[in-house]
């Protein structure tokens, strides 16, 4: 004998299985205040110091990450994420291809960029699969965005994709020591200063090559 289910249970179970709003927004919380910590502290910054930033409890965080590198993998495939989808934004929206790169560029330093060292860090292996798919859209963005701006004589031949990763990374943290935190406010005229050199007609020859994400994690202890 079948069973008769009554109306709305099905749609009501449903609903029990998604994520509370509430529950999203702590979650959105600890994600921005993990992304600014780790940007200032470094990915090995207490964990009780991001609860206190976001505003929630030291139980509600562990809840959501009970380990450091869930934490760890969810900031920066949302830094890539943000940063990608600004990227595309520029590319769509800006008709000048250098204009294009320079706003993507000022986008990604308040993105907190910087945040993506984290992955240099240990137990980061160099291909993740929950992060891979947001690394191959951001680097192909960038660099069709960079190559679309050399095809119109705007940005100098010899500076690649990790030359400007690099750049915007050490941009978006703050300067060695504590006295120095409240740099924001010159960091998008350092920026652009930046920006300028890499404009064409070149005015130097630059040594070595680009950087790349292999080449970081060889250099880091």
């Amino acid at each position: 004998m079948k069973t008769a289910t009554r109306p709305g249970t099905e749609a009501e179970a449903h609903r029990s299985t998604r994520p509370r709003a509430d529950a999203l927004r702590n979650r959105e919380r600890i994600v921005s205040a993990a992304r600014e910590i780790f940007v200032e502290h470094g990915p090995e910054a207490p964990l009780d110091d991001i609860a206190r930033r976001a505003g929630i409890g030291n139980a509600t965080l562990y809840r959501h990450f009970p380990e450091r590198s869930a934490l760890l993998v969810e900031v920066a495939r949302s830094v890539m994420s943000r940063a990608a989808e600004s990227a595309e934004r520029a590319g769509a929206e800006e008709s000048d291809a250098f204009a294009a790169l320079c706003r993507f560029a000022h986008d990604a330093v308040d993105e907190r960029i910087g945040a993506l060292c984290a992955l240099l860090s240990d137990g980061f292996g160099p291909h993740r699969a929950d992060l891979d798919t947001e690394r191959l859209r951001l680097t192909e963005t960038v660099e069709a965005m960079m190559e679309r701006a050399r095809r119109a004589g705007r940005l100098r031949p010899d500076v690649g994709h990790g030359d400007l990763m690099v750049a915007l990374a050490q941009l978006s943290r703050p300067l060695p020591g504590t006295g120095c935190l409240d740099t924001d406010r010159f960091t998008h005229r350092h920026l652009q200063l930046f920006l300028d050199g890499l404009e064409a007609p070149a005015r130097s020859a630059l040594p070595g090559r680009s950087a790349t994400l292999e080449d970081l994690r060889r250099a880091t202890p």
